[in-house]
Protein backbone atom coordinates (compact mmCIF):
# COMPACT_ATOMS: atom_id res chain seq x y z
CA UNK A 1 0.00 0.00 0.00
CA UNK A 2 1.19 3.49 -0.51
CA UNK A 3 0.56 6.59 2.15
CA UNK A 4 -0.58 9.69 1.51
CA UNK A 5 -0.83 12.03 4.40
CA UNK A 6 -2.16 8.68 6.16
CA UNK A 7 -4.61 7.72 3.84
CA UNK A 8 -3.83 4.48 1.95
CA UNK A 9 -4.98 4.80 -1.50
CA UNK A 10 -5.10 2.61 -4.84
CA UNK A 11 -2.13 1.29 -5.81
CA UNK A 12 -3.99 -0.65 -9.45
CA UNK A 13 -5.53 1.36 -12.13
CA UNK A 14 -9.65 1.17 -11.87
CA UNK A 15 -9.48 1.33 -15.84
CA UNK A 16 -8.16 -2.23 -15.69
CA UNK A 17 -11.08 -3.78 -13.20
CA UNK A 18 -13.57 -5.85 -15.34
CA UNK A 19 -16.73 -7.12 -13.67
CA UNK A 20 -17.08 -10.73 -12.25
CA UNK A 21 -19.36 -9.64 -9.32
CA UNK A 22 -23.10 -8.85 -8.61
CA UNK A 23 -23.71 -7.64 -5.83
CA UNK A 24 -27.23 -6.39 -4.54
CA UNK A 25 -27.51 -4.73 -1.10
CA UNK A 26 -25.01 -2.23 -1.42
CA UNK A 27 -24.84 -1.16 2.42
CA UNK A 28 -22.35 0.04 4.87
CA UNK A 29 -21.50 -3.76 5.97
CA UNK A 30 -20.42 -4.82 2.22
CA UNK A 31 -18.72 -1.97 1.70
CA UNK A 32 -16.48 -2.33 4.98
CA UNK A 33 -16.67 -6.35 4.59
CA UNK A 34 -17.01 -8.03 0.99
CA UNK A 35 -15.46 -4.76 -1.54
CA UNK A 36 -12.57 -4.61 1.48
CA UNK A 37 -11.59 -7.47 1.21
CA UNK A 38 -11.57 -7.38 -3.18
CA UNK A 39 -9.71 -4.04 -2.95
CA UNK A 40 -7.06 -5.88 -0.90
CA UNK A 41 -6.58 -8.48 -3.47
CA UNK A 42 -6.45 -5.54 -6.33
CA UNK A 43 -4.07 -3.93 -4.47
CA UNK A 44 -1.77 -7.26 -4.51
CA UNK A 45 -2.11 -6.94 -8.01
CA UNK A 46 -4.49 -9.74 -8.45
CA UNK A 47 -8.40 -10.14 -9.16
CA UNK A 48 -8.59 -7.70 -11.71
CA UNK A 49 -11.43 -9.65 -13.54
CA UNK A 50 -13.63 -9.29 -10.39
CA UNK A 51 -14.84 -6.14 -9.59
CA UNK A 52 -18.33 -5.47 -8.19
CA UNK A 53 -21.16 -4.11 -9.62
CA UNK A 54 -23.48 -2.87 -7.14
CA UNK A 55 -26.97 -3.53 -7.13
CA UNK A 56 -29.91 -1.26 -4.76
CA UNK A 57 -33.03 -2.95 -4.85
CA UNK A 58 -35.03 -0.24 -2.72
CA UNK A 59 -36.06 3.57 -3.74
CA UNK A 60 -33.85 4.54 -0.86
CA UNK A 61 -30.97 3.32 -2.56
CA UNK A 62 -30.92 5.84 -4.94
CA UNK A 63 -29.28 8.46 -3.10
CA UNK A 64 -26.27 5.99 -2.31
CA UNK A 65 -26.20 5.34 -5.78
CA UNK A 66 -26.18 9.40 -6.95
CA UNK A 67 -23.16 9.39 -4.24
CA UNK A 68 -20.97 7.03 -5.54
CA UNK A 69 -21.67 8.11 -9.29
CA UNK A 70 -20.34 10.91 -8.15
CA UNK A 71 -17.30 9.84 -6.07
CA UNK A 72 -16.09 7.78 -9.00
CA UNK A 73 -17.47 4.73 -7.24
CA UNK A 74 -14.85 5.48 -4.38
CA UNK A 75 -15.48 5.72 -1.10
CA UNK A 76 -13.48 5.84 2.00
CA UNK A 77 -13.42 2.96 4.45
CA UNK A 78 -12.17 4.31 8.04
CA UNK A 79 -11.13 1.70 10.88
CA UNK A 80 -11.17 2.82 14.33
CA UNK A 81 -9.29 0.91 16.68
CA UNK A 82 -10.09 0.86 20.63
CA UNK A 83 -6.85 2.23 21.34
CA UNK A 84 -7.66 5.44 19.55
CA UNK A 85 -5.57 4.46 16.49
CA UNK A 86 -7.24 5.44 12.93
CA UNK A 87 -6.53 4.53 9.59
CA UNK A 88 -8.32 5.24 6.62
CA UNK A 89 -8.69 3.41 3.14
CA UNK A 90 -10.10 4.70 -0.32
CA UNK A 91 -11.55 1.36 -1.80
CA UNK A 92 -12.46 1.57 -5.27
CA UNK A 93 -13.23 -2.25 -5.96
CA UNK A 94 -16.89 -1.17 -6.61
CA UNK A 95 -16.37 -0.30 -10.36
CA UNK A 96 -20.62 0.66 -10.59
CA UNK A 97 -24.00 1.08 -9.46
CA UNK A 98 -27.40 0.09 -11.00
CA UNK A 99 -30.36 1.21 -9.00
CA UNK A 100 -33.01 -1.61 -9.80
CA UNK A 101 -36.21 0.15 -9.56
CA UNK A 102 -35.38 2.87 -12.26
CA UNK A 103 -32.75 0.54 -14.20
CA UNK A 104 -34.54 -3.00 -14.30
CA UNK A 105 -32.94 -3.49 -17.87
CA UNK A 106 -29.54 -2.66 -17.12
CA UNK A 107 -29.66 -5.32 -14.02
CA UNK A 108 -31.21 -8.06 -16.81
CA UNK A 109 -28.08 -7.50 -18.94
CA UNK A 110 -25.73 -8.11 -15.86
CA UNK A 111 -27.04 -11.17 -14.94
CA UNK A 112 -27.10 -12.47 -18.15
CA UNK A 113 -23.60 -10.91 -19.20
CA UNK A 114 -20.63 -13.97 -19.28
CA UNK A 115 -18.88 -11.56 -17.11
CA UNK A 116 -20.86 -12.28 -13.81
CA UNK A 117 -20.00 -15.25 -12.66
CA UNK A 118 -21.02 -14.66 -9.05
CA UNK A 119 -23.95 -12.94 -7.76
CA UNK A 120 -23.45 -12.20 -3.53
CA UNK A 121 -26.15 -10.68 -1.60
CA UNK A 122 -26.46 -8.62 1.58
CA UNK A 123 -30.43 -8.24 1.68
CA UNK A 124 -30.78 -8.21 5.62
CA UNK A 125 -31.69 -10.93 8.34
CA UNK A 126 -35.33 -10.32 7.22
CA UNK A 127 -35.14 -10.06 3.64
CA UNK A 128 -35.33 -13.97 2.90
CA UNK A 129 -38.98 -14.27 3.37
CA UNK A 130 -38.96 -16.90 5.53
CA UNK A 131 -40.12 -18.91 8.54
CA UNK A 132 -37.75 -19.06 11.22
CA UNK A 133 -39.53 -22.03 12.42
CA UNK A 134 -39.90 -23.93 9.47
CA UNK A 135 -37.64 -22.80 6.61
CA UNK A 136 -40.32 -22.30 4.29
CA UNK A 137 -40.33 -19.97 1.58
CA UNK A 138 -43.77 -17.34 1.90
CA UNK A 139 -45.72 -17.75 -1.34
CA UNK A 140 -48.27 -15.66 0.07
CA UNK A 141 -46.36 -12.28 -0.11
CA UNK A 142 -47.55 -9.72 -1.73
CA UNK A 143 -44.33 -8.76 -2.97
CA UNK A 144 -43.48 -12.32 -4.20
CA UNK A 145 -47.31 -12.98 -5.87
CA UNK A 146 -46.38 -9.22 -7.69
CA UNK A 147 -43.39 -10.61 -8.75
CA UNK A 148 -45.13 -13.67 -10.45
CA UNK A 149 -45.10 -13.26 -14.54
CA UNK A 150 -44.17 -9.44 -13.79
CA UNK A 151 -42.42 -7.57 -16.46
CA UNK A 152 -40.08 -5.70 -14.02
CA UNK A 153 -39.78 -8.33 -10.75
CA UNK A 154 -38.62 -6.13 -8.10
CA UNK A 155 -37.84 -8.94 -5.46
CA UNK A 156 -34.44 -10.11 -4.88
CA UNK A 157 -36.01 -13.74 -5.92
CA UNK A 158 -37.84 -12.19 -8.62
CA UNK A 159 -34.47 -10.80 -10.23
CA UNK A 160 -32.50 -14.16 -9.97
CA UNK A 161 -34.85 -16.07 -11.01
CA UNK A 162 -34.87 -14.67 -14.25
CA UNK A 163 -31.87 -13.89 -15.05
CA UNK A 164 -30.80 -17.92 -14.27
CA UNK A 165 -34.12 -18.29 -16.70
CA UNK A 166 -32.24 -16.16 -19.34
CA UNK A 167 -29.00 -17.65 -18.67
CA UNK A 168 -30.42 -20.91 -19.28
CA UNK A 169 -32.28 -19.64 -22.48
CA UNK A 170 -28.74 -18.81 -23.49
CA UNK A 171 -27.11 -21.96 -22.84
CA UNK A 172 -24.81 -20.20 -20.48
CA UNK A 173 -23.73 -21.52 -16.90
CA UNK A 174 -25.58 -20.07 -13.91
CA UNK A 175 -23.72 -17.76 -11.72
CA UNK A 176 -22.84 -18.91 -8.34
CA UNK A 177 -25.13 -16.98 -5.37
CA UNK A 178 -23.70 -16.25 -2.07
CA UNK A 179 -25.63 -14.49 0.82
CA UNK A 180 -23.62 -12.70 3.17
CA UNK A 181 -26.22 -12.26 5.83
CA UNK A 182 -26.55 -13.48 9.32
CA UNK A 183 -29.03 -16.06 8.92
CA UNK A 184 -28.17 -19.81 9.83
CA UNK A 185 -26.85 -21.85 7.06
CA UNK A 186 -27.55 -18.90 4.91
CA UNK A 187 -26.25 -21.05 1.56
CA UNK A 188 -29.28 -23.35 2.22
CA UNK A 189 -31.64 -20.46 2.81
CA UNK A 190 -30.90 -18.75 -0.33
CA UNK A 191 -31.67 -21.85 -2.56
CA UNK A 192 -34.50 -23.58 -0.22
CA UNK A 193 -36.63 -19.37 -1.58
CA UNK A 194 -35.34 -19.57 -4.76
CA UNK A 195 -35.59 -22.53 -5.94
CA UNK A 196 -39.53 -22.23 -4.08
CA UNK A 197 -40.47 -18.97 -5.90
CA UNK A 198 -38.92 -20.62 -9.57
CA UNK A 199 -41.49 -23.23 -8.77
CA UNK A 200 -44.49 -20.79 -8.15
CA UNK A 201 -43.47 -18.45 -11.04
CA UNK A 202 -41.94 -20.73 -13.49
CA UNK A 203 -42.27 -24.48 -13.21
CA UNK A 204 -40.85 -27.81 -11.82
CA UNK A 205 -38.77 -28.36 -14.50
CA UNK A 206 -36.96 -24.54 -13.98
CA UNK A 207 -36.93 -25.19 -10.22
CA UNK A 208 -35.31 -28.35 -9.78
CA UNK A 209 -32.81 -27.54 -12.73
CA UNK A 210 -31.85 -24.06 -10.01
CA UNK A 211 -31.95 -27.46 -7.52
CA UNK A 212 -29.23 -29.44 -9.19
CA UNK A 213 -26.98 -26.88 -11.17
CA UNK A 214 -26.68 -23.32 -9.13
CA UNK A 215 -24.21 -23.49 -5.87
CA UNK A 216 -25.22 -22.02 -2.82
CA UNK A 217 -22.02 -21.51 -0.75
CA UNK A 218 -22.33 -20.83 3.12
CA UNK A 219 -20.53 -18.03 4.50
CA UNK A 220 -19.74 -16.41 7.64
CA UNK A 221 -19.32 -13.03 7.74
CA UNK A 222 -18.57 -10.26 10.76
CA UNK A 223 -17.21 -6.81 10.87
CA UNK A 224 -19.03 -4.45 13.48
CA UNK A 225 -20.22 -1.60 11.03
CA UNK A 226 -21.95 1.21 12.39
CA UNK A 227 -24.30 3.57 10.01
CA UNK A 228 -22.94 6.56 8.70
CA UNK A 229 -24.07 10.15 10.07
CA UNK A 230 -22.33 14.03 10.24
CA UNK A 231 -20.08 12.56 12.52
CA UNK A 232 -18.21 10.29 10.52
CA UNK A 233 -18.37 12.61 7.81
CA UNK A 234 -16.63 15.43 9.49
CA UNK A 235 -14.48 12.82 11.07
CA UNK A 236 -12.96 11.95 7.31
CA UNK A 237 -12.54 15.49 6.19
CA UNK A 238 -11.18 16.90 9.78
CA UNK A 239 -8.71 13.54 10.34
CA UNK A 240 -7.88 12.84 6.53
CA UNK A 241 -8.98 16.23 4.26
CA UNK A 242 -11.24 14.21 2.51
CA UNK A 243 -14.48 15.49 1.50
CA UNK A 244 -16.83 11.59 1.13
CA UNK A 245 -20.39 12.05 1.25
CA UNK A 246 -20.77 8.26 2.25
CA UNK A 247 -17.58 7.23 3.95
CA UNK A 248 -17.54 4.24 6.01
CA UNK A 249 -16.51 3.32 9.39
CA UNK A 250 -15.85 0.11 11.23
CA UNK A 251 -14.15 -2.02 13.81
CA UNK A 252 -10.14 -3.10 12.71
CA UNK A 253 -11.13 -6.94 12.89
CA UNK A 254 -12.88 -8.41 10.22
CA UNK A 255 -13.84 -12.29 9.50
CA UNK A 256 -14.93 -14.43 6.55
CA UNK A 257 -15.33 -17.72 6.57
CA UNK A 258 -16.66 -18.88 3.51
CA UNK A 259 -17.65 -22.65 2.18
CA UNK A 260 -15.51 -23.02 -1.53
CA UNK A 261 -17.84 -23.91 -3.99
CA UNK A 262 -17.69 -21.90 -7.01
CA UNK A 263 -18.96 -23.36 -10.23
CA UNK A 264 -17.65 -20.64 -12.58
CA UNK A 265 -14.19 -19.60 -10.46
CA UNK A 266 -13.93 -17.27 -8.12
CA UNK A 267 -11.12 -14.67 -6.71
CA UNK A 268 -8.00 -15.67 -4.37
CA UNK A 269 -10.13 -14.24 -1.38
CA UNK A 270 -7.81 -16.79 0.59
CA UNK A 271 -4.40 -14.08 0.10
CA UNK A 272 -6.93 -11.59 1.65
CA UNK A 273 -7.65 -13.48 4.32
CA UNK A 274 -10.69 -14.88 3.83
CA UNK A 275 -11.31 -18.96 5.65
CA UNK A 276 -12.48 -21.55 2.75
CA UNK A 277 -13.57 -24.45 4.59
CA UNK A 278 -15.69 -27.01 3.44
CA UNK A 279 -18.06 -26.95 6.88
CA UNK A 280 -18.80 -23.56 7.83
CA UNK A 281 -22.04 -23.88 9.97
CA UNK A 282 -19.51 -24.05 13.02
CA UNK A 283 -18.18 -20.54 12.85
CA UNK A 284 -21.56 -19.24 11.74
CA UNK A 285 -23.20 -20.45 14.25
CA UNK A 286 -20.62 -19.50 16.81
CA UNK A 287 -20.80 -16.22 15.45
CA UNK A 288 -24.52 -15.57 15.04
CA UNK A 289 -25.15 -16.74 18.96
CA UNK A 290 -22.54 -15.71 20.57
CA UNK A 291 -21.86 -12.02 18.50
CA UNK A 292 -25.08 -11.38 17.67
CA UNK A 293 -27.03 -12.75 20.08
CA UNK A 294 -25.06 -10.82 22.86
CA UNK A 295 -25.62 -7.61 20.48
CA UNK A 296 -30.18 -8.11 20.90
CA UNK A 297 -29.17 -8.56 25.11
CA UNK A 298 -27.01 -5.43 24.83
CA UNK A 299 -29.31 -3.32 23.01
CA UNK A 300 -32.73 -4.15 24.40
CA UNK A 301 -31.34 -3.77 28.10
CA UNK A 302 -29.39 -1.14 27.09
CA UNK A 303 -31.81 1.23 26.17
CA UNK A 304 -34.18 0.26 29.22
CA UNK A 305 -31.33 1.18 31.05
CA UNK A 306 -30.56 4.68 29.15
CA UNK A 307 -27.85 3.57 27.41
CA UNK A 308 -27.52 5.31 23.30
CA UNK A 309 -24.32 3.70 22.34
CA UNK A 310 -22.72 -0.01 22.62
CA UNK A 311 -19.16 1.17 24.78
CA UNK A 312 -21.77 2.78 27.28
CA UNK A 313 -23.82 0.06 27.83
CA UNK A 314 -20.35 -2.59 28.04
CA UNK A 315 -19.39 0.09 31.24
CA UNK A 316 -22.79 -1.01 33.02
CA UNK A 317 -21.77 -4.03 35.12
CA UNK A 318 -25.57 -5.43 34.69
CA UNK A 319 -25.29 -5.42 31.50
CA UNK A 320 -21.96 -7.11 30.79
CA UNK A 321 -23.49 -9.67 33.46
CA UNK A 322 -26.32 -10.13 31.60
CA UNK A 323 -23.71 -10.68 28.51
CA UNK A 324 -21.58 -13.06 29.98
CA UNK A 325 -24.26 -14.98 31.46
CA UNK A 326 -26.29 -14.86 27.88
CA UNK A 327 -22.68 -16.43 26.16
CA UNK A 328 -21.04 -17.99 28.68
CA UNK A 329 -23.85 -20.05 30.15
CA UNK A 330 -26.33 -20.42 27.64
CA UNK A 331 -25.05 -20.09 24.14
CA UNK A 332 -21.60 -21.36 24.39
CA UNK A 333 -23.77 -24.88 25.00
CA UNK A 334 -25.35 -25.06 22.31
CA UNK A 335 -22.47 -24.85 19.81
CA UNK A 336 -20.35 -27.79 17.82
CA UNK A 337 -16.50 -27.40 18.38
CA UNK A 338 -14.84 -24.41 16.08
CA UNK A 339 -11.55 -25.52 14.06
CA UNK A 340 -8.72 -23.64 15.26
CA UNK A 341 -11.07 -21.35 17.57
CA UNK A 342 -10.63 -21.50 21.45
CA UNK A 343 -14.53 -20.36 22.42
CA UNK A 344 -13.35 -18.80 26.17
CA UNK A 345 -10.87 -16.47 24.04
CA UNK A 346 -13.51 -15.82 21.32
CA UNK A 347 -15.88 -14.59 24.19
CA UNK A 348 -13.28 -12.21 25.44
CA UNK A 349 -12.58 -10.84 22.67
CA UNK A 350 -15.97 -9.89 21.83
CA UNK A 351 -16.29 -8.06 24.70
CA UNK A 352 -13.40 -5.99 23.95
CA UNK A 353 -14.71 -5.11 20.20
CA UNK A 354 -18.14 -4.27 22.50
CA UNK A 355 -16.55 -2.00 24.29
CA UNK A 356 -14.61 -0.32 21.93
CA UNK A 357 -15.62 3.52 22.88
CA UNK A 358 -14.57 5.00 18.92
CA UNK A 359 -16.93 2.84 17.14
CA UNK A 360 -20.12 4.57 18.57
CA UNK A 361 -22.31 2.04 17.46
CA UNK A 362 -26.19 2.54 17.97
CA UNK A 363 -28.22 0.59 20.20
CA UNK A 364 -31.05 1.78 18.14
CA UNK A 365 -29.42 0.19 15.37
CA UNK A 366 -28.78 -3.10 16.67
CA UNK A 367 -32.55 -3.30 18.11
CA UNK A 368 -34.18 -2.95 14.75
CA UNK A 369 -36.00 -5.24 13.04
CA UNK A 370 -35.55 -7.60 16.44
CA UNK A 371 -38.40 -9.90 14.85
CA UNK A 372 -36.30 -10.79 12.52
CA UNK A 373 -32.80 -11.28 14.81
CA UNK A 374 -34.27 -12.66 17.46
CA UNK A 375 -35.53 -15.43 16.28
CA UNK A 376 -33.05 -16.42 14.29
CA UNK A 377 -29.92 -15.38 16.59
CA UNK A 378 -31.24 -16.12 20.16
CA UNK A 379 -34.29 -18.08 20.17
CA UNK A 380 -32.50 -21.20 19.27
CA UNK A 381 -30.12 -21.37 21.87
CA UNK A 382 -33.29 -20.91 24.19
CA UNK A 383 -35.53 -23.65 22.27
CA UNK A 384 -32.49 -26.31 22.33
CA UNK A 385 -31.60 -25.98 25.98
CA UNK A 386 -35.66 -26.27 26.75
CA UNK A 387 -35.87 -29.34 24.44
CA UNK A 388 -32.43 -30.55 26.67
CA UNK A 389 -34.45 -29.29 30.01
CA UNK A 390 -31.95 -26.94 31.29
CA UNK A 391 -32.46 -23.12 31.91
CA UNK A 392 -32.58 -20.15 30.03
CA UNK A 393 -32.84 -17.30 32.28
CA UNK A 394 -30.36 -15.08 30.22
CA UNK A 395 -32.55 -15.98 26.87
CA UNK A 396 -35.43 -14.87 28.99
CA UNK A 397 -34.28 -11.73 30.26
CA UNK A 398 -33.44 -10.28 26.80
CA UNK A 399 -36.76 -11.33 25.43
CA UNK A 400 -38.70 -9.52 28.40
CA UNK A 401 -36.18 -6.57 27.66
CA UNK A 402 -37.51 -6.07 24.18
CA UNK A 403 -41.07 -6.80 25.09
CA UNK A 404 -41.02 -3.87 27.71
CA UNK A 405 -39.36 -1.89 25.50
CA UNK A 406 -41.22 -2.31 22.33
CA UNK A 407 -44.36 -1.66 24.97
CA UNK A 408 -43.12 1.46 26.20
CA UNK A 409 -42.38 2.67 22.48
CA UNK A 410 -46.04 1.77 21.61
CA UNK A 411 -47.72 3.53 24.66
CA UNK A 412 -45.41 6.68 24.21
CA UNK A 413 -46.72 6.47 20.89
CA UNK A 414 -43.58 5.88 19.17
CA UNK A 415 -43.40 4.02 15.86
CA UNK A 416 -42.09 0.29 16.58
CA UNK A 417 -39.34 0.08 14.53
CA UNK A 418 -39.28 -3.06 13.15
CA UNK A 419 -40.25 -4.52 9.94
CA UNK A 420 -43.29 -6.98 11.47
CA UNK A 421 -44.45 -3.98 13.64
CA UNK A 422 -48.11 -5.06 13.21
CA UNK A 423 -47.55 -8.34 14.33
CA UNK A 424 -45.10 -6.68 17.09
CA UNK A 425 -48.09 -4.36 18.43
CA UNK A 426 -50.07 -7.54 18.60
CA UNK A 427 -48.25 -9.22 20.78
CA UNK A 428 -48.13 -7.15 23.16
CA UNK A 429 -51.53 -6.13 23.32
CA UNK A 430 -51.88 -9.27 24.42
CA UNK A 431 -49.63 -9.63 27.58
CA UNK A 432 -52.08 -7.62 29.95
CA UNK A 433 -53.23 -10.83 31.89
CA UNK A 434 -50.22 -12.45 31.36
CA UNK A 435 -46.83 -11.03 30.28
CA UNK A 436 -45.68 -14.67 28.75
CA UNK A 437 -48.32 -14.01 26.78
CA UNK A 438 -45.80 -12.25 24.46
CA UNK A 439 -44.03 -15.08 23.63
CA UNK A 440 -47.57 -17.43 21.87
CA UNK A 441 -46.64 -16.33 18.58
CA UNK A 442 -44.14 -19.50 17.44
CA UNK A 443 -43.18 -18.20 14.70
CA UNK A 444 -40.82 -16.21 16.82
CA UNK A 445 -40.60 -18.16 20.05
CA UNK A 446 -40.94 -22.00 18.70
CA UNK A 447 -42.67 -23.41 21.95
CA UNK A 448 -40.90 -21.29 24.31
CA UNK A 449 -44.14 -20.48 26.03
CA UNK A 450 -44.74 -24.15 26.63
CA UNK A 451 -41.99 -24.03 28.58
CA UNK A 452 -42.75 -23.93 32.61
CA UNK A 453 -39.58 -22.74 33.77
CA UNK A 454 -39.02 -20.35 30.72
CA UNK A 455 -42.39 -18.49 31.32
CA UNK A 456 -41.51 -17.94 35.05
CA UNK A 457 -37.77 -16.47 34.32
CA UNK A 458 -39.81 -14.59 31.35
CA UNK A 459 -41.87 -13.08 33.82
CA UNK A 460 -39.60 -12.46 36.32
CA UNK A 461 -37.30 -10.47 33.64
CA UNK A 462 -40.39 -8.62 32.56
CA UNK A 463 -41.01 -7.48 36.22
CA UNK A 464 -37.50 -6.24 36.74
CA UNK A 465 -37.40 -4.63 33.50
CA UNK A 466 -40.99 -2.99 33.96
CA UNK A 467 -39.34 -0.85 36.97
CA UNK A 468 -36.25 0.20 35.58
Amino acid sequence: MTNNGGVHTPTYDRADVSPGILHFGVGNFHRSHQAAYLDRLLRQGQASDWGIIGVGLLPRDAQLGEILHAQDFTYTLVELGGDGRRTATRISSIIDFVHAPAEPERVREHLVSPEIRIVSLTITEGGYNTSDVTGEFDTSNPDILADVGAQHPRTVFGILAEGLHLRRGKGLAPFTVVSCDNVPGNGGVIRRALVAFARLAYDDEFADWIDASVSFPDSMVDRITPVTTDAERALVRDDFGIDDAWPVVCEPFTQWVLEDDFTLGRPPWEDAGVQLVEDVAPYELMKIRLLNGSHQAIAHAGILRGHTYVHEAMADAEIVGLVRRYMVGEAAHTLHPVPGIDLTQYMDQLLERFANPNIRDTLTRLATDASDRLPKFLVPVATQLSQAGEPAPASASVLAAWAVRSGRDLHAGRTLNDRQAERLEAALRGTDADPAGFLANSDWFDNLIDDPRFTVDFRHAHQEYSHV
